[in-house]
């Protein structure tokens, strides 16, 4: 299942009644990673009251991994605003870390939770996104006698082969759309296996 995903960091600012609001997308690919730039903007904001996040690790609509935290603000207020977004826009592998300066109006719940979800929206408008294809990798056995012919076969399923080794048969390692890969072992009859 494919969905999108930024290409690149972005960033937004909003400010209401004083309070600042700064916005920073990132491309993810574990939570380790997202909490690496909550920890890196914790570390560039140190004087900033709340460091807030929301974050979709994988397919948005079949989530394998998201959370959020508030960080101090009152529950629900800030890190759930922020993920919405990114569930509302169907984007996986991103985290969105919104670093807020109080300006010493209170905004009360619903103004917070109006302010975090907005400059989400913001830095989501900022985002060149691009489509998330998962890949599979195949390790392929063949003969040097049908070598070529499972060559053509991954080229026709739109495969990349990243390492080809020459022993007493060929093994081929290939990168297929996961979508693709039961119709392409199919396809392999007599000319190979895929090798667990």
């Amino acid at each position: 299942m494919s969905y999108q995903t930024p290409s690149a960091p972005c960033d937004a600012v909003y400010e209401i009644k004083k309070s600042e609001f700064l916005a920073f997308a990132y491309p993810i690919d574990s939570r380790e990673q997202a909490m690496d730039h909550v920890a890196k903007l914790r570390a560039r904001y140190p004087d900033a009251r709340h460091h807030c996040f929301g974050y979709i690790i994988g397919d948005p609509n079949n989530t394998t991994s998201a959370g959020f935290d508030d960080d101090g603000e009152p529950n629900g207020t800030a890190g759930r605003p922020i993920l919405n977004v990114l569930q509302h826009k169907a984007i996986g592998n991103c985290i969105i870390v919104v670093v807020r300066y109080f300006g010493g109006i209170k905004l009360g719940a619903g103004g917070l939770t109006r302010a975090y979800g907005t400059v989400a929206q913001m830095a989501v408008d900022q985002m060149v996104l691009t489509t998330f294809i998962p890949k599979s990798v195949l390790m392929i056995a063949t003969s040097f006698a049908h070598e070529a012919q499972v060559r053509y076969l991954i080229g026709a399923a739109a495969g990349e082969i990243s390492a080809v080794d020459y022993a007493a048969d060929v093994m081929i390692t290939a990168q297929l759309d996961t979508a693709k890969v039961d119709e392409f072992v199919a396809s392999l009859g007599v000319y190979g296996a895929v090798v667990e």
